[in-house]
């Protein structure tokens, strides 16, 4: 315990200088008490806060461990909803699968259903649709197949025998809603036969002719060595004839001598005859307008017969490909050939030459019209 100040201890009696000893042992007795009592209250104090102190550090151990407890406990639900949520998630996961493929087969079978509703709404249709518009429905689909024909084989001919087809179809039932459609084939008609199109087969067939000729068409520059036949045919008739004169003269010998001068005379106009035809075959005159063609060898007429043949077989090919521009080039070439080197007064080669040149005038790119008057009339016709 602490000591109190002398001053204070010795109370009033400090103010003496020297106090007697028994003054100073009174105060000193009555002071002992008192700071024994203190020193009681503050061991007291102390202890009963150490106390508090304990009591408060034991609540609070209880209440962290409470709390871990309370957390540990918390964690372990936590992990196990985790765990639940994730078995609840892989379900879930599992049954959109299940979902979209059900979903899939409704939809593929709602489309299905839609395709059937559709089919069975166009037969229904079709079997509440009157005559007519059946007929207009066939002509319309005849047409647009026509059209598919002549675009693919460029002919119109397709096109032209269907707007006939139809118009004697539509003139078989004697509707006055169908004069419109009628009338209509009529212009379209007359615009597609006006339309000079090429028709490639024809064509064909006459470029075939026109090769088939070519080995027998005479050149400018070889002579002709076939005989005529007139004349051959001529020569037996004038031999028996020279024969018969000469026998029927020798029988007469005998009964007019002035009957040989009239034989004589005979015989030597038949023999002048025979031996002026002979001399003609021997020589030919020919004009041409192409000096070079004469130049050309004899052995050399295969080969110009064979490009020639050449040339129209390639025009052929580039008219079945549509390819007009490269056939007009190869028939140019070919009418100059025959111009050049062929004889121009024979037949053959005058009917050879007509022949490509009525090609070359046909061969041209001309679209085919389409009849829009007689769709558009079809389709108001129907109500559509």
């Amino acid at each position: 315990m602490n000591e109190l100040p002398p001053d204070l201890v010795a109370g009033p009696a400090a103010a003496h200088p020297n106090p007697p000893p028994a003054v100073r042992a009174e105060p000193a007795r009555a002071a002992a008490p008192l700071a024994s009592r203190i020193g009681w209250g503050a061991g007291a104090l102390l202890g009963a806060l150490t106390v508090a102190s304990l009591v408060l550090a034991w609540k609070a151990d209880q209440r962290v461990l409470t709390l871990e407890q309370e957390l540990v406990r918390r964690q372990q639900d936590s992990a196990a909803l985790s765990t639940e949520a994730r078995m609840l998630a892989k379900q879930a996961q599992e049954g959109m699968g299940n979902t979209a493929a059900k979903l899939a087969l409704l939809e593929a079978r709602v489309a299905e259903v839609a395709v059937q509703r559709g089919q069975l709404e166009e037969l229904i249709q079709s079997l509440s649709r009157s005559r007519d518009e059946n007929i207009l429905v066939d002509v319309e689909a005849a047409i647009r197949v026509a059209l598919q024909q002549t675009a693919i084989t460029g002919s119109a001919e397709p096109l032209v025998a269907t707007l006939k087809q139809s118009d004697e179809r539509l003139a078989r039932y004697s509707q006055p809603r169908l004069e419109g459609v009628r009338r209509a084939i009529v212009r379209d008609l007359d615009r597609v036969k006006a339309a000079s199109v090429a028709d490639i087969a024809v064509l064909g067939i006459k470029l075939d002719e026109a090769i088939r000729m070519v080995d027998d068409l005479p050149l400018v520059a070889v002579v002709d060595t076939r005989r005529d036949p007139v004349r051959d045919a001529a020569r037996p008739a004038a031999a028996a004839a020279a024969g018969k004169s000469a026998s029927a003269a020798g029988g007469r010998a005998a009964s007019a001598a002035s009957a040989w001068s009239a034989q004589i005379g005979e015989f030597w106009n038949t023999l002048s005859a025979r031996i002026w035809g002979e001399a003609r075959s021997l020589v030919r005159v020919t004009q041409t307008d192409h000096p070079d063609a004469m130049l050309l060898a004899p052995e050399q007429s295969y080969f110009l017969r064979e490009n020639l043949k050449l040339r129209l077989l390639n025009a052929r090919l580039a008219l079945l490909s549509r390819q007009f521009s490269t056939a007009q080039t190869d028939l140019q070439g070919a009418q100059t050939a025959l111009d050049r080197y062929f004889d121009r007064g024979s037949k053959r080669t005058l009917l050879a030459a007509e022949l490509v040149r009525q090609v070359a005038g046909q061969a041209r790119s001309v679209g085919v019209p389409r009849p829009d008057d007689t769709l558009a009339a079809l389709t108001a016709a129907a109500g559509r």
